[in-house]
C-alpha cells in the first residue's frame, strides 16, 4: 500500500495546481513503485492544490501511527495547535 510520505516524494517537483493527469504524469516520471501509481490513477478526475490534497483524495492516511481513540480526541479538539493561555481569547 502506498503511504502518505510516499504519494509527497514522487510528487515533490510537480507545480499545483494540477490535473490527475499531470500527477500521474509526474509521478511516472519519477519512477514511482506500482502502489502509488495504482493509488494515483484511482483519482477523482479534478484539480488538486498541492500533494497533501492529493494523498487525501487517494485515500492514503496521513498519519497511520494514531490509533482510533488518539484521531477521536483530536477530532474533539476544537483548538489544535493553539497554546493553552491562548484557548480562552
Amino acid at each position: 500500500m502506498a503511504s502518505y510520505t510516499d504519494v509527497l516524494q514522487y510528487l515533490s517537483s510537480l507545480d499545483y495546481p494540477a490535473e490527475k493527469d499531470d500527477v500521474v504524469r509526474e509521478a511516472e516520471r519519477e519512477g514511482a513503485p506500482p502502489e502509488v501509481l495504482k493509488a494515483l490513477r484511482a483519482l477523482p478526475p479534478v484539480d488538486y492544490a498541492n500533494g497533501s490534497e492529493v494523498a487525501r483524495s487517494a485515500g492514503i492516511d496521513a498519519a497511520p501511527e494514531l490509533s482510533p481513540a488518539q484521531r477521536a480526541a483530536q477530532a474533539r479538539d476544537r483548538h489544535p495547535r493553539v497554546s493553552q493561555h491562548l484557548r480562552g481569547i
